[in-house]
């Protein structure tokens, strides 16, 4: 999809209903317009491979958006994330905070006042951008 312009950002596959939805970004926000020509594209290119699908969903990630790979941390420095992690760091699994800095396969996040956690990102289950009003 980078050809398109596009980042591919995660995939849910619902086996039982034949579900398949695609979330897909670009700097500035996704529109309709946009995800219909994902759409158009990947409906294509599905069937040219012979992939069986019964419905093709594709979506922005929303503002709660996932956060899975260091370029996604390095991408929204500056921005509140909620992280859980597999391993507790400093007695916590959950921390939610601003992200500051990624670097080397970690991410520092201002928690509150002078306190910064350091995450190393291999430790990460799930993290997504917490929405701001």
């Amino acid at each position: 999809m980078r050809g398109l312009g596009y980042e591919f950002v995660h995939l849910e596959w619902v086996p039982r209903s034949g579900l398949m939805r695609i979330y897909i970004d670009k700097p500035g926000g996704v529109s309709v317009d946009d995800c219909a020509r994902v759409s158009e594209h990947l409906g294509r290119a599905m069937t040219v491979e012979g992939l069986d699908y019964d419905r093709l969903e594709v979506s922005s990630p929303g503002l709660d958006r996932p956060l899975a790979r260091e370029d996604d941390f390095k991408r929204f420095c500056g921005h509140k994330a909620r992280v859980a992690l597999r391993v507790p760091v400093n007695g916590r699994r959950n921390i939610t905070g601003i992200i500051r800095e990624t670097r080397a396969g970690s991410v520092a996040m201002a928690t509150g006042g002078d306190s910064v956690v350091v995450v190393d990102l291999s430790n990460v289950e799930k993290a997504r951008l917490v929405p701001e009003s």
